[in-house]
């Protein structure tokens, strides 16, 4: 769907542009005639030099999700921001301790949304471990969608960190985001299929489970960055978008992802494959897809 707005008049802020669904959403937004603000952790200015882009509308910025006046400078001007939080590097690792760091993250960053006038949307990237950690999600007539939560309970007594910090973060956003008004819709993605994709990436904790229960999804860069420019330029766009454009709902599709993740292992576990062929999804993104039907490149 074209936008409501010129987009050469627009200026929008990506954050953290140096991840990979950050720094790809700049090239795109840029290609798309938009001004950019380009809001980047300490040491992660360099690989923008790769970029052939009028330095008038590609604008760095070195903030931190922890400095509010780092956040407030990046916003200035800006109509819109694409909000997206890796933990910081000297935190790597996801644990039991790192909700208490996603939470003050957005609720920084959505605070200082409330108080930049210019500020008219936020897409605010959260993940499908925050809707699919549920005691019940076996015994649900209808399909997971975007309007299921997960259990922070659950998420707890099993040591689902990922999910628990996702689901808080986003909760923490969509609170502050109704009370002070600001519009915000949230992506829930998939797993991110990055060519430096590992075993030890947060989101597979559970993926046994997740794929027995036919709600283990996962999603290519290229899709993702798409939905995301999607729901912002749609006007009518709102809540939480699930976002994936694969299932891995079979014993090959199974096999398939665990070589990419450990070459080194001769096979797997036999809690991967319980005798069947396929395993009924349980997940849907027809809202993502009803949506994207007008999207153009």
């Amino acid at each position: 769907m074209a936008p409501s707005f010129h987009q050469t008049a627009n200026t929008v802020c990506v954050m953290d542009a140096s991840t990979q669904l950050g720094f790809t959403l700049v090239e795109q937004l840029l290609q798309r005639g938009y001004i950019v603000h380009a809001s980047v952790q300490q040491h992660g200015e360099e690989q923008f030099n790769a970029l052939s882009a009028d330095s008038n509308r590609l604008k760095i910025f070195p903030s931190d999700p922890f400095d509010y006046h780092s956040i407030i400078d990046a916003l200035k001007d800006c109509s819109g921001l694409f909000y997206t939080f890796e933990p910081p590097r000297d935190q790597p690792n996801y644990d039991e301790y790192m909700a208490d760091v996603e939470v003050r993250a957005a609720h920084n960053v959505l605070e200082a949304c409330a108080q930049t006038e210019t500020i008219d949307k936020v897409v605010f990237s959260s993940s499908a471990t925050a809707v699919i950690w549920r005691e019940d999600r076996r015994s649900l007539e209808l399909d997971l969608d975007e309007r299921h939560w997960s259990d922070v309970n659950f998420c707890r007594k099993f040591k689902l960190w990922h999910g628990m910090s996702k689901t808080l973060a986003e909760k923490t956003a969509w609170a502050l985001a109704m009370d002070r008004g600001v519009n915000m819709v949230s992506i829930n993605a998939g797993l991110l299929m990055t060519r430096d994709l590992s075993i030890t990436h947060p989101h597979l904790r559970g993926a046994a489970e997740m794929y027995e229960d036919g709600v283990f999804v996962t999603v290519d860069l290229d899709f993702l960055v798409d939905a995301h420019i999607g729901v912002y330029e749609d006007i009518s766009s709102y809540g939480r978008y699930l976002c994936f454009n694969r299932t891995i709902n079979t014993h090959d599709d199974a096999v398939k992802l665990a070589r990419k993740l450990t070459p080194s292992a001769p096979s797997l576990p036999q809690s991967y494959d319980q005798g069947k062929n396929f395993i009924q999804q349980r997940i849907s993104n027809k809202k993502l897809n009803k949506l994207m039907v007008h999207f153009t490149k």
